[in-house]
Formats: C-alpha cells, structure tokens, sequence
C-alpha cells in the first residue's frame, strides 16, 4: 500500500516536472522519458546483480508479448498525458487519474474475479459520483482524461498477471520502447531540432533525469 502510495504521489508532482519543459515538443519528451527509462532500469538491475530472469526469457521468449502491450499501452498514455500538461490541460489530466482507480476495480471484478467490501463498494460509488459530477461540469466527453484512465487500467490489469515482477517487467517494456525512441531521437539531432544538449543545461538535465521520474513510480505502482 505504501509503495501505491509514493507512486501517485509523484505522479501527483510530475506536472511540475513537465511544466519546467514545456518548451520541447512532446514527442521529443516522450522519447527521452523511454531512452533514459531503459538506462535506468540497467543500472538498477547492475547494482542488484539481479541478471538471472534473462535465462527464463530467453528459454521462454512468449513472455515479452504482454510486456510488448503494457509499453504499447503507456506509451500512449505517457503522450497524452505529457501533450495534456504542457498543452494547459491539467485539470483534465488529473480527471483522468482520478478515474483511472474505478476503471482498475471494474476490470479488477470483471477479469480477476475481486470481490469487494460493502465498505469498498460505498467507497466507490462516492469516487464515482464525483466523477460524475466533475464530468458533468466539464461540459463535454472528456476524452483525455478517459483515455490516460483507460490505457492505465489495463496496463496495470496486464502487469497484475505479467510473468516478471516490477524490475524484470518495466525492463523488458523499457527494451521495446526504446529503439524505435533512439531512432526519433537521432534523427531530430541530424536535423537540427533536438533539444537535447542544445538548450542550456537544465533542460538538458532535465530531459536525461525524465528516466528517473519516470521508473520509480511505475516500479512503486507495479509492486504495489
């Protein structure tokens, strides 16, 4: 519970985070946010030594195919997400974490076969009803917060019954990712649009430090 805990509250802050670079185009973001993942979960498996569910895979190579979806997934949820923030769509990004929990226990009753407290059920028929009510006064479909909310859910319902814990698990995710995030990032430094090492230093360190923002909630949330 509190690794689930410290995972939405950094989620809670990253708007912050974002905001302080509003100025590189989201797609470049996002392509930092899957490189620099993939370094850090390397040096966290280095200095665990924790190397051996490497053997399992490789005998077994069916096991990349959920974690193939879940970065499919988040991949797109961390577009919008990114694009919402620095776009001045907070409020709806942060409706949409506020779904995201009523979305996971329906998939959570549906798919897994939860059974909830009465006390669990008045819980959420009150979250509900203030989704209700914050939808209600947005006026429209609100699509951005509906499609983090979603995306999210069955993320975490493919990473419930994934094969690999956290580490292993956002490991292989990051590996899918980030090729084709390497690839975008080369060419925008051929063209001359990156910002990477070209708009001052924090920028530059913030873009490289996106890994760590990113990896650590996902790890705390997977665990949790």
């Amino acid at each position: 519970m509190l690794a689930a805990l410290g995972a939405y509250a950094i989620w809670g802050l990253l708007p912050v985070y974002w905001k302080a670079i509003q100025h590189v185009p989201p797609l470049e973001i996002l392509s930092h946010r899957m490189v620099w993942s993939l370094v850090f979960a390397l040096l966290l498996l280095a200095w665990t030594r924790h190397w051996e569910w490497l053997a399992r895979l490789r005998q077994r190579p069916a096991m990349v195919l959920p974690f193939v979806a879940s970065a499919s997934l988040l991949s797109i949820n961390w577009f919008i997400y990114i694009w919402s923030v620095n776009s001045g769509h907070i409020v709806d990004a942060s409706l949409g974490y506020f779904i995201n929990p009523l979305v996971s226990v329906l998939l959570g009753i549906v798919f897994l076969r939860e059974r909830l407290r009465p006390g669990q059920w008045a819980a959420i028929a009150l979250a509900a009803a203030g989704v209700a009510y914050l939808t209600w006064n947005y006026g429209q479909l609100p699509w951005i917060a509906l499609t983090l909310a979603v995306t999210f859910a069955i993320y975490g319902l493919i990473r419930k019954t994934a094969p690999l814990n956290s580490l292993e698990g956002f490991s292989v995710e990051a590996a899918v990712l980030f090729l084709p995030a390497l690839l975008f990032l080369l060419y925008q430094e051929a063209n001359g649009t990156a910002a990477f090492g070209h708009d001052g230093l924090p920028t530059t360190l913030l873009l490289a430090f996106a890994g760590v923002a990113t990896a650590v909630p996902l790890l705390l949330f997977a665990y949790g």
